[in-house]
């Protein structure tokens, strides 16, 4: 499929740029802003579009309503963290083909765009939780918090794109100790490179510093 991605983390739409690609999608382009989501799909009439719903200058599904209206062959997919009853029901009744958590496997992801690509919608969000309503964790979460503060400290840091000479700096640490903490990291997370870590992180909408020990 013909794809424009909508979400305000950058790395994160990289990350899941090169997932899509390397699955035979084509990522046309990336919009960080609300304000820029319209426009960016009225430009290249993308066959869909995974837009995320929060965005630092605007709704998400405010956006979503006028993309139906002034782009309506672009189906859109929303891909997001706030899978609620209520979200879901509002998004269902603006008209979007599809609501995938955040959380997904790339498998997930990419099956559910072919349903869409198919012409049916994709609203299985899973079963990440309990039957009494609670969230389970999931298994990124529960890499997350095997982090110790210190390497929680440096996976932000990831997060906000600072190069490793930058860390080091503000960290008052050796660069050595620094490449040290950052293995460590991929290694707990599984992730390959710092961008992989970073979506696992952000992936999620989840605040490092949110892990408690």
């Amino acid at each position: 499929m013909r794809l424009v991605l909508c979400d305000s983390n950058r790395i994160l739409s990289e990350a899941l740029t090169s997932m899509l690609q390397a699955r035979g999608h084509q990522v046309l382009a990336i919009a960080t802003s609300a304000s820029d989501s319209v426009p960016t799909v009225a430009m290249h009439r993308p066959d869909a579009c995974l837009l995320d719903l929060r965005f630092p200058d605007g709704n998400g599904l405010t956006v979503a309503r006028v993309m139906r209206r002034c782009v309506p062959e672009t189906k859109i997919v929303v891909f997001s963290c706030a899978t609620d009853p209520a979200t879901v029901s509002e998004a269902k009744k603006i008209g979007v083909a599809g609501f995938l958590r955040k959380d997904q496997k790339p498998a997930a992801i990419t099956a559910a765009l072919e349903v869409i690509s198919a012409g049916r919608l994709a609203f299985d969000l899973g079963s990440s939780r309990q039957s009494n309503g609670r969230t389970m964790p999931s298994p990124q979460e529960d890499m997350l918090r095997k982090l110790t503060p210190r390497e929680r400290q440096v996976l932000q840091r990831i997060v906000a794109a600072q190069s490793t000479e930058q860390m080091a700096r503000e960290m008052n640490v050796a660069t050595s100790t620094l490449h040290s903490h950052i293995g460590r990291i991929l290694t707990k997370l599984g992730a390959h490179s710092r961008v992989q870590a970073a979506a696992i992180a952000t992936g999620l909408d989840l605040a490092v510093d949110h892990f408690k020990t």
